[in-house]
C-alpha cells in the first residue's frame, strides 16, 4: 500500500502579499506596471468602448499627480513607457500624447476626495451600464455581490450633455469603494491599482448575475446580517488584491517591457 501523503506545513505555503517599497521611485515603477497591465487586461475582457474608459493611479511621491492611459489609444498595446503623468488640474507633466481632459477631471476629483483611493477605475463593462440603466444597487444576491453591500453608491442622475460634475461623482461615491452611475456605468476605487480593478471586474459580474436572475425570475437575496459578514470577509482590498493575482498572471508576462 503506498505510503498516505504528507500533509504540507502551513508556513512552506508561502503566499505573495502585496509588496511594499521604502523607495517612491520603486513604487512609481510599480504602480505603472500594474497600471499598464490593467489596461491589458480590460482591454482582452472586453471593457473598452472606443475612446472611453481610463484608469488612474496616485504617484508615490508628486502630490496630487496622476498616472493615467493617454486618450485614443487601446489597451491592447500600453505599456508603462505610455502612460501620462498629469496633476490634478489636467496638465500633462509627463508623456506625449493628449489627455482625455473630461474624463480625467472626474479622476482627481475622486482621488482629491478619497486620499486613500491609490487607483481609480471607470470603463464600460455591457452589465454594470444595464444595471445602471435601471438605476439599481448591486443586489446581495451570491456571496460574491455581498462584497458591495451597503459599500457602495448610485449616482441617480444623467448629467447634461453627458458630462459628469467631478465634485458631484466624488460626493456621490463617498467613502464606499463602487459607484453605480445612472445611464452610465460604474467606477471603482481600491487601495492599489489591483483591487480597484478586481472590484471593477466583481462588480460587473455581480451585475450580470444579477440581471440573469431577474430574468429567469424573482432572486432571493441574502438577509442582512449574512450579507454584511460575507462583507466583512470578501469585502477588503487585500481580499480583492488576492483575488486579481490569477488575472495579473494573465498579463505579467508582458507587464515589465517598458
Amino acid at each position: 500500500m503506498p505510503d498516505q501523503p504528507v500533509p504540507v506545513p502551513v508556513d512552506r505555503l508561502a503566499f505573495e502579499m502585496p509588496p511594499v517599497h521604502e523607495d517612491p521611485a520603486r513604487e512609481r515603477a510599480h504602480r505603472k506596471e500594474r497600471l499598464a497591465g490593467a489596461l491589458r487586461l480590460l482591454g482582452r475582457l472586453g471593457y473598452e468602448d472606443g475612446v472611453s474608459g481610463h484608469v488612474t493611479v496616485r504617484d508615490p511621491e508628486f502630490e496630487d499627480c496622476y498616472w493615467v492611459n493617454p486618450f485614443g489609444r487601446a489597451f491592447a498595446g500600453l505599456r508603462p513607457r505610455d502612460l501620462l503623468l498629469a496633476d490634478g488640474d489636467g496638465r500633462v507633466l509627463e508623456g506625449g500624447r493628449r489627455l482625455n481632459e473630461l474624463a480625467f477631471a472626474v479622476h482627481a476629483a475622486v482621488h482629491r476626495a478619497r486620499p486613500d483611493a491609490v487607483a481609480v477605475v471607470r470603463a464600460q463593462g455591457p452589465y454594470g451600464r444595464a444595471l445602471a440603466c435601471l438605476g439599481e444597487l448591486l443586489a446581495p444576491v451570491t456571496q460574491e455581490a455581498c462584497a458591495f453591500y451597503e459599500d457602495h453608491a448610485l449616482m441617480d442622475e444623467y448629467p447634461g450633455g453627458g458630462v459628469a460634475d467631478p465634485s458631484r461623482v466624488a460626493r456621490a461615491l463617498g467613502p464606499y469603494k463602487a459607484l453605480i452611475l445612472r445611464n452610465q456605468g460604474l467606477l471603482t476605487v481600491g487601495g492599489s491599482v489591483d483591487a480597484a480593478v478586481w472590484w471593477f471586474i466583481a462588480a460587473e459580474r455581480a451585475a450580470q448575475v444579477q440581471l440573469i436572475a431577474r430574468a429567469a425570475g424573482k432572486p432571493v437575496s441574502v438577509d442582512h446580517r449574512a450579507a454584511v459578514a460575507t462583507r466583512e470577509r470578501f469585502g477588503g482590498d487585500l481580499a480583492a488584491w488576492v483575488s486579481y493575482q490569477p488575472l495579473w498572471q494573465t498579463v505579467e508576462d508582458v507587464a515589465s517591457t517598458s
